[in-house]
């Protein structure tokens, strides 16, 4: 029997040399810009977090004091299907760093904490960190004290971050595949009387920053998603697509 595509994936990367805040989010060449007023409107929907502040953190800029980290996030999104098939656009060059805190001081951890120096708490050019030479925009949320330390609190951070990085994502689709500097094609494909491999893969599912998601709508993303801690840690099956393209984000 002849082999079967199942689906197909293709990845378009757009290289970004320049971070800057404007009136206006765009993408113009290499550079991104970021508008500067989206904080006020996404401060309006959150209920436990009582500031928010983002800064852009130019490359070899890390000598500075953070709170601690609860991700590194690349920014993706989908402009043809689902996660798993169709086609994504990705900005390399740049990621997302959310850091938290409340107001009384308390780091946004569960097992250990990583506040300090930020050159000291993250290493470079590992997978899933930016590289030396990335531009990092750097989101701190400050959480309303006194609340028990609670997965709201955790949720409701991802969530604003992510509302913040979509209005990146929505002028990302619309970015005109030809200006990516590659295009990656990828497929699921059915090998009738080959050998059959599965990848088995623990994950934690057990506190407030003990946590994945899957199934969201955007790459790498938290709306739509659901918790792995709510699912029963049950165990799901994925195929190498949708894993590479970004269904199980990892919250820890």
């Amino acid at each position: 029997m002849e082999e079967k595509i199942l689906r197909k994936l293709v990845i378009r990367p757009f290289h970004i040399n320049e971070v800057v805040f404007g009136k206006k989010t765009s993408i113009n060449k290499d550079i991104l810009t970021i508008k500067e007023d989206i904080l006020e409107n996404l401060l309006k929907t959150c209920k436990v977090i009582e500031k928010i502040d983002v800064e852009i953190i130019k490359p070899g800029d890390h000598n500075r004091e953070i709170n601690t980290i609860m991700d590194i996030i690349p920014i993706s999104t989908k402009v043809l299907g689902r996660i798993g098939e169709g086609i994504t656009h990705t900005l390399t060059g740049v990621y997302v760093m959310l850091t938290g805190v409340d107001k009384n001081g308390r780091q946004m951890h569960e097992f250990g904490s990583s506040e300090g120096i930020l050159s000291e708490k993250l290493m470079l050019g590992k997978r899933g960190t930016p590289g030396p030479n990335d531009y990092i925009i750097h989101m701190d949320v400050t959480l309303k004290g006194d609340l028990p330390f609670a997965r709201d609190l955790a949720l409701e951070s991802f969530r604003v971050c992510d509302d913040y990085i979509q209005e990146i994502r929505e002028v990302l689709k619309y970015e005109d595949g030809r200006n990516s500097y590659d295009s990656q094609e990828y497929f699921d494909i059915v090998r009738p009387g080959k050998k059959k491999v599965v990848i088995v893969k623990e994950i934690a599912g057990q506190g407030a920053m003990y946590d994945n998601m899957m199934f969201m709508s955007e790459p790498s993303g938290f709306a739509d998603g659901v918790s792995i801690i709510d699912m029963c840690n049950m165990p799901m099956v994925l195929s190498p697509n949708e894993f590479r393209d970004g269904i199980l984000r990892s919250m820890t």
